[in-house]
C-alpha cells in the first residue's frame, strides 16, 4: 500500500448475507483495479449474522488485507450499524454500499470521478427499480410526503450509496446522533452534492432483512427527526374539530327547541363522535410517543454499538 496514494474507505453493513458478500467483494476489487493511484480498504461491518457470513469474510480477508471486518456483539439494527461503520473509516473518501448487491458496485467509478471534480458528496438516485412495483410506489409516495412536511430538504429515491468526502464525514463524528437519521443529515449539512440515477437491479440471492417494523422505524424516524408538522397537525385537528363539535352541539340544542316533539336525538351521533374522537386521540398521542421516544433515545447516550471483535485493523 502506497503511503502517498489518497486511501479510499469502502463500508459494508450485512446481516446473513452469506450468498452475496464475497461476490461483492470481487466487483469492488475489481472496480479499482481500473484506479491504480487509489489505496482502498473495504471494511465490512456484520451485525451479528447467524449464517455463515462471518466465516466466509473471515477466509477472504485472510488472502486480501484490503478487508477489513468489524463483527458487531448483537444485532444493533439497520440505522445504528451502517452509520458507526462510517465513523471507522480513515480514508480520504468513504463509499457505502449495501452488501445485497442491488447498490452496483460498478458506480462507485462515476462517484470517484465525480469527487474528483470537487463534489463533497456524490450519491446514488434510483429512479428506477426492478423490485416489486408495489414497494417501490410505496418508498416513492413516503419519500415525497416526506419531502413536502420536512423543515429541510429530503432526497428522493435515495437510500444512503454513495460517496462521502472526509470533511463530510468529520462533520458526521462531531455530532452525537445516538440513532441517526443519515439519509436526512446528508441533505441537512448543505455539502456539495452531485446525484447520479441508476436502475435498481432485483436481487438475486438471500432475503432481505427488512420487515414492516424496521420499514416503519427508519419512516418514522425521518419524520420525528426533520419535521414538527406532525405534533402541529394534531394541536390544529384538536382545535378544529372543538369548534366543529361546539357548532354541532348548538345545532341540535336550537333544531331540539324549535322541534321538542318531533326531534329525537337518538344514540348514533353519540357513538359515532365517540368512536371518531377516540381514534383521533390515539393516533395523536401515538405521534407525541414517536417525540417521546426519540428525546428518550437522545439522553441515553449510549454507544451505537458493541463490537465483539475486529479483523485486519
Amino acid at each position: 500500500m502506497n503511503p502517498k496514494r489518497k486511501l479510499i474507505s469502502v463500508v459494508t453493513p450485512c446481516y446473513n448475507e452469506q450468498g452475496n458478500v464475497a461476490e461483492l467483494t470481487k466487483r469492488v476489487k475489481e472496480v479499482f483495479k481500473t484506479f491504480p493511484s487509489y489505496n482502498y480498504e473495504h471494511i465490512f461491518i456484520d451485525n451479528a449474522s447467524t449464517d455463515n457470513t462471518v466465516k466466509i469474510l473471515n477466509d477472504i480477508a485472510k488472502k486480501d488485507k484490503n478487508v477489513k471486518i468489524i463483527v458487531n456483539a448483537k444485532n444493533f439494527g439497520h440505522i445504528r450499524s451502517p452509520y458507526y461503520g462510517i465513523l471507522q473509516t480513515q480514508g480520504d473518501a468513504t463509499i457505502l454500499i449495501v452488501s445485497d448487491l442491488q447498490d452496483p458496485p460498478e458506480l462507485i467509478a462515476e462517484f470517484l470521478t465525480e469527487w474528483e471534480k470537487g463534489f463533497k458528496i456524490v450519491i446514488g438516485i434510483k429512479n428506477k427499480s426492478k423490485e416489486s412495483p408495489i414497494m417501490f410506489a410505496f418508498r416513492k409516495c413516503y419519500y415525497g410526503l416526506v419531502g413536502r412536511i420536512s423543515e429541510t430538504e429530503h432526497i428522493k429515491n435515495f437510500t444512503g450509496f454513495g460517496l462521502y468526502d472526509k470533511k463530510f464525514v468529520d462533520t458526521l463524528r462531531s455530532i452525537e446522533e445516538p440513532y441517526p437519521y443519515f439519509r436526512g443529515l446528508v441533505a441537512e449539512l448543505g455539502f456539495d452534492r452531485k446525484e447520479i440515477n441508476y436502475v435498481q437491479p432485483k436481487r438475486k440471492r438471500g432475503k432481505t432483512s427488512n420487515n414492516f417494523y424496521s420499514l416503519y422505524d427508519i419512516g418514522m424516524l425521518g419524520f420525528v427527526n426533520h419535521s414538527k408538522v406532525p405534533i402541529r397537525i394534531a394541536s390544529f385537528l384538536g382545535f378544529s374539530v372543538a369548534i366543529l363539535s361546539f357548532i354541532a352541539a348548538l345545532s341540535y340544542l336550537v333544531y331540539k327547541l324549535l322541534f321538542w316533539d318531533e326531534f329525537s336525538l337518538g344514540t348514533a351521533p353519540l357513538i359515532i363522535g365517540l368512536f371518531f374522537f377516540s381514534s383521533v386521540q390515539l393516533f395523536f398521542i401515538g405521534v407525541i410517543g414517536e417525540y417521546i421516544g426519540a428525546i428518550y433515545t437522545q439522553t441515553k447516550n449510549h454507544p451505537l454499538v458493541v463490537e465483539k471483535e475486529r479483523i485486519n485493523f
